[in-house]
């Protein structure tokens, strides 16, 4: 039978939808909770700690929903994982004890780890393979313009509102992802697959690990270093260079050049495969720490946000589709599940670590810094990638030589 390559069904736009309400609901609060804290009680590192207890707990979540994906009722799952973070939200409001918000955040990180699982998961089964490279950039733009928007919207309602009332919007955004829950249809793949007979099913490690996933999800993490940096520490150069008001109108920018490059890159992606995207981008990426570690004016700072938002928008649905292509049907969930994990490692370190750096070296340096990691992660894939397929030409040009011999 002809495999159909309709890409927008309405399971695939219910998808999306989903993916961008759910990512804006928490990442709100990935910006907001270290906003927050560090106002009360005047502790940077208390508000990073926020950040860095939520990704760790995605982290360790993801591996086992990886293994439990096609041994449950997916839409189950997500039904009740979406009350559960609704629930979680609620509990927060009007909290200021610290030890009580970061149970609350692991708790939050629980839910974000099960929820992007199953959520991309979805998506990639849903896909045309011919279009696979354009049906996760149009879901990675879902997910990025969540993250990007977030701390835009969250610092613009804290300068006027309270911690409690971006809470409350955190919570509708739930309840409006848990509603949308209940038109998803798990597909006839997915049905079969939690059918089989338990000795053909993965077992947990398989189910935990691929190693043909693990160099995309490596690169992912190196690229969200940086992201953790922008996002938790923008606002604090902004302070510092007097430039406050357009912290916003960077994440502004990243959104609106994500939601132009998601389309193009996916395409390209499709047709001329990802060397044409990742080394520009990255390079996009390098020029856009670079500009946030010299930036003194706001015509600076939004330069630099179309740059990053360059490489925001085509390096990770890139590698997100490069380690869904390089496993089988059923290990999808595994790839989706480490190349997440790697993306909230990647964030987690990015909060934490370089905020103890921009502690001693000051928040100019660490986005100087930052560079690094995108040095590394065009290294690491030239080295890996490049250099794979280069042997594999070989391989051809040698077998086609001895049978025409």
């Amino acid at each position: 039978m002809k495999e159909s390559n309709k890409l927008w069904t309405g399971q695939y736009v219910a998808i999306v939808l989903m993916a961008f309400l759910f990512f804006l609901c928490l990442q709100l609060l990935t910006a907001g909770f270290p906003a927050f804290i560090t106002d009360i009680k005047n502790n940077p590192a208390q508000g990073g700690l926020m950040t860095t207890v939520f990704m760790v707990a995605a982290i360790i979540t993801r591996p086992f929903i990886g293994f439990l994906i096609h041994r449950v009722n997916v839409k189950k799952m997500s039904i009740y994982s979406l009350a559960f973070v609704a629930i979680t939200l609620a509990i927060a409001y009007n909290q200021q004890s610290v030890p009580l918000l970061l149970l609350l955040r692991v708790f939050h990180g629980i839910g974000f780890g099960i929820m992007t699982t199953i959520l991309a998961t979805l998506a990639t089964n849903i896909i045309p393979k011919k279009r696979l490279g354009e049906g996760i950039g149009y879901y990675g733009l879902a997910t990025s313009i969540g993250t990007s928007m977030a701390p835009m919207v969250a610092l613009a309602l804290l300068a006027t509102l309270s911690f409690n009332f971006l809470l409350i919007i955190s919570v509708v955004l739930a309840v409006l992802t848990f509603i949308f829950s209940f038109f998803i249809k798990p597909s006839k793949e997915e049905l079969a697959l939690t059918k089989v007979e338990p000795k053909h099913k993965l077992s947990l490690r398989e189910s935990i690990f691929d190693k043909k996933a693990f160099v995309p999800s490596i690169l992912c993490a190196l690229f969200s270093i940086t992201l953790g940096g922008v996002i938790s520490f923008l606002r604090e150069l902004g302070k510092e260079e007097h430039l406050g008001g357009s912290v916003s109108l960077f994440f502004l920018v990243v959104a609106i050049v994500m939601l132009a490059a998601r389309p193009v890159s996916g395409r390209l992606y499709d047709r001329l495969g990802h060397k044409v995207i990742i080394y520009p981008a990255a390079i996009c990426g390098i020029i856009g720490l670079f500009l946030l570690s010299i930036t003194h004016s706001a015509s600076t700072l939004l330069f630099a946000g179309f740059f990053y938002g360059v490489a925001y928008g085509m390096v990770t649905p890139t590698l997100q589709a490069i380690a869904v292509s390089l496993v089988t049907k059923e290990k999808q969930g595994t790839a989706n599940a480490m190349y997440f994990s790697s993306m909230d490692l990647g964030m987690a370190i990015g909060s934490t670590g370089l905020g103890i750096l921009a502690a001693n070296k000051g928040f100019h340096f660490i986005y100087g810094f930052s560079i690094v990691c995108l040095v590394l992660l065009l290294i690491i894939y030239t080295f890996l990638f490049m250099k794979k397929k280069e042997s594999e030409t070989e391989t051809v040009t040698a077998t086609s030589t001895s049978q025409s011999m």
